[in-house]
C-alpha cells in the first residue's frame, strides 16, 4: 500500500513500489489527463508536480511520493482558470492537444518560482517537453501572457 495526497486528497493504492506513479495516477485513480508519451521520462507529457516540482510521472516509482503532495493537471485547477489554462486558449495553443498537460504543469512550475520570466527563461524551462505539432511560439506566448494576466 502506498498513500500520498493527490491533489489535496489523501490516495493509498494497493500497488508495489516500484510502479510507475503514471500508471497509477491514470489506471488506479483514474486521472488521465497526465498522458503517456515515451515512458522513459524525455517527452514531458506525463509531468506533475510533486510536492511542487515538475517530474516526469513515467520515471517515478509510486513509492518515491509516499507522504508527499502529487499534483495532476486535473488538480492545478478543477474548473480551468489557471492563468495558463485561460492563456493557452487565448493563444490558441492546442492542435492535437496531447502535449498539453505536461506542458501547462512545466510552465506552471516556472511562474510559481520566477513570476515573470524572461523568454529565455522560459525556453530553457520549457525544453524537453515535446510537442508534436509544433507549437512552441504558441506555448512561449501563452506563458507570456499567463506571467503578465496571471
Amino acid at each position: 500500500m502506498v498513500a500520498f495526497t493527490l491533489n489535496g486528497q489523501r490516495s493509498e493504492v494497493p500497488v508495489g513500489g516500484t510502479t510507475p506513479l503514471l500508471w497509477v495516477l491514470r489506471e488506479h485513480l483514474k486521472m488521465t489527463g497526465t498522458k503517456f508519451g515515451c515512458g522513459i521520462g524525455s517527452c514531458g507529457a506525463c509531468t506533475v508536480h510533486i510536492e511542487g516540482r515538475a517530474m516526469r510521472s513515467c520515471a517515478v516509482p509510486v513509492e518515491f511520493v509516499e507522504g508527499k503532495a502529487v499534483t495532476t493537471i486535473e488538480g492545478l485547477s478543477p474548473d480551468g482558470t489557471h492563468p495558463l489554462q485561460k492563456a493557452w486558449l487565448a493563444e490558441q495553443v492546442p492542435q492535437c492537444g496531447y502535449c498539453q498537460s505536461g506542458q501547462i504543469m512545466q510552465a506552471a512550475e516556472l511562474l510559481a518560482t520566477t513570476g515573470s520570466p524572461t523568454r529565455e527563461q522560459i525556453v530553457e524551462h520549457m525544453d524537453g517537453n515535446i510537442c508534436r505539432c509544433g507549437t512552441y511560439l504558441k506555448i512561449i506566448r501563452a506563458i507570456e501572457r499567463a506571467a503578465r494576466e496571471g
